[in-house]
């Protein structure tokens, strides 16, 4: 049993699935004399968010960007390709673009040669050496590790980003896509490019397991990270030999609610209208279910209503919740007090106006809840 939580979700990890002996424990920076000490690599699944991680600390290094082999003749084609699509699909050109680990701006180099003029390709990244050279490249690259999700990258107004390859070293995963996502412009869209270990599950590639990635994603649990910080996941392919997973994302945008004050206030207006010729003893509202009883609070019913009617007994003798209402049985209309009756009783509203009209006939002035908006019947 590991006592690790998982980075994503904070559930506990449990035992480890595998676990690999005497494993190199860096693959970067290398010592400069022998050293054959080893470490245990526990690859763990969370039971929770099925994110498969090490319960392991990062090495030292993880928040630089280390590209060692440098980009290849075929990798740089496949990149401009790969960008311009990207650039002309969520219409980029021209607007604010950033890598997040950019390292020393080898693929802001590629973004550029794929941009149209004017497009600003910006980049972060942690290492101090990096930096440098991505500076001396020509980019505005800033040096900063997002590590509390609280970042501001230069004025955070971003419309497209990309982290290619790197989302797997780093331990607080959660922070750093929330600080992408602070970053970025409503709708800004990006490329998330990891390992594919659905492809290393399908091979058995037990040597792709390093102490340098604590994260082994599958298109499902890739897809649920990012949908739980932050991003709606547009498209998931296999890239480069199926050896990536490129996620297509986009920011996600809260839901609209303005139009669920103006309906409401529209409603309100609506009942005391109809409720304006009679005295408040003369009005009644049929139904004591909860969409009666969450109109009757927000539009203020009990100044301009008598009672609650509803044909439940276990209901009678009792009062509606916040507005304080006494609920009785229908009979009560026979007494000849009420002269209007607002029917909100949901999908049974059409068989209460029929009941009512064919005890009472034309009594009884009638109102119907349908929807949003009161319709009025007699």
């Amino acid at each position: 049993m590991t006592d690790f939580l998982c980075r994503n979700c904070r559930s506990r990890l449990g035992e480890a699935v595998l676990r690999y002996e005497n494993m190199p424990p860096l693959s970067q920076k290398l010592p400069t004399v022998p050293d054959k000490n080893g470490i245990t690599l526990n690859v763990c699944e969370c039971p929770e968010c099925g994110l498969i991680q090490l319960a392991n600390e990062p090495v030292s290094y993880y928040r630089e960007v280390i590209r060692a082999v440098g980009v290849s003749p075929e990798m740089a084609d496949f990149r401009r390709k790969q960008f311009r699509d990207y650039l002309q699909k969520y219409d980029l050109h021209g607007k604010k673009i950033f890598e997040v680990g950019c390292g020393a701006g080898e693929y802001l180099t590629l973004m550029r040669d794929a941009a149209d003029p004017g497009t600003d390709i910006r980049g972060i990244e942690f290492g101090q050496e990096t930096c440098r050279q991505a500076r001396a490249a020509g980019f505005q690259v800033e040096q900063i590790y997002l590590e509390n999700g609280n970042e501001t990258v230069d004025d955070g107004k971003f419309d497209g980003f990309f982290i290619l390859n790197y989302l797997e070293h780093l331990p607080n995963l959660p922070q750093v896509l929330q600080a992408i996502s602070k970053n970025l412009r409503p709708g800004g869209c990006g490329l998330v490019e990891v390992p594919n270990f659905d492809w290393m599950l399908r091979e058995q590639l037990f040597t792709e397991f390093t102490i340098d990635h604590l994260y082994y994603f599958t298109e499902k649990s890739l897809r649920r990270v990012l949908e739980m910080h932050g991003f709606d996941v547009l498209s998931c392919s296999c890239v480069r030999y199926d050896y990536i997973l490129c996620a297509e994302v986009r920011k996600r945008q809260g839901s609209d609610f303005s139009s669920f004050t103006q309906v409401g206030d529209a409603l309100t207006r609506e009942l005391s209208d109809f409720c304006a010729p009679f005295t408040r003893d003369e009005v009644a509202v049929w139904g004591a279910g909860h969409q009666a009883f969450a109109v009757m609070a927000a539009a203020k019913l009990d100044k301009k209503i008598c009672c609650v009617l509803d044909s439940a007994p276990f209901k009678q003798g009792r009062f509606s919740p916040a507005t304080g209402l006494p609920i009785y049985p229908p009979q009560i209309l026979a007494n000849g007090t009420v002269k209007a009756v607002i029917i909100m009783a949901g999908s049974y509203s059409d068989e209460v106006a029929d009941i009512i009209k064919a005890r009472w006939g034309d009594c009884f002035k009638l109102a119907l809840l349908r929807g949003n908006h009161l319709e009025i019947l007699t």
